[in-house]
């Protein structure tokens, strides 16, 4: 996905599977707080109004909304942490292993291993 998009953009937008198929709003955004880079959204799915987080690395934005390159079953099965909060290190790392995507690399040499990385800050969200 473009880097220089301002992630509050995408809230509302709509997400589409890799099929065309409608599978939600994008409700919030979640961004590294080591490099302030989006790399998670929330998309509010289906009649119950519950949240699936998507990778947005793979993801395509369009004028239509956001498209997630994974089938609808596979992302309405994603992990479910709530929205609003910060995610965790070991949920960013179940929602890797949920989506079969390698960990990224640490931006520098001296920035702390993934697994103690500190991911999903909001976005807009001040400390």
């Amino acid at each position: 996905m473009q880097t220089d998009i301002d992630p509050r953009s995408l809230i509302g937008r709509k997400a589409f599977d890799r099929n065309g198929h409608r599978i939600g709003t994008v409700d919030e955004v979640y961004l590294d707080d080591a490099t302030g880079v989006p790399e998670w959204a929330a998309v509010r799915t289906g009649l119950f109004s519950r949240d699936a987080f998507v990778p947005l690395a793979p993801s395509d934005l369009a004028d239509d909304g956001l498209h997630v390159p994974y089938e609808r079953a596979l992302i309405r099965d994603a992990p479910d942490f709530g929205v609003g909060r910060h995610l965790s290190p070991e949920q960013e790392m179940q929602l890797y292993q949920h989506y079969g995507i390698e960990l990224p690399a640490a931006p520098e040499a001296s920035a702390p291993p993934p697994a103690d990385r500190d991911f999903g800050k909001l976005a807009g969200q001040d400390d």
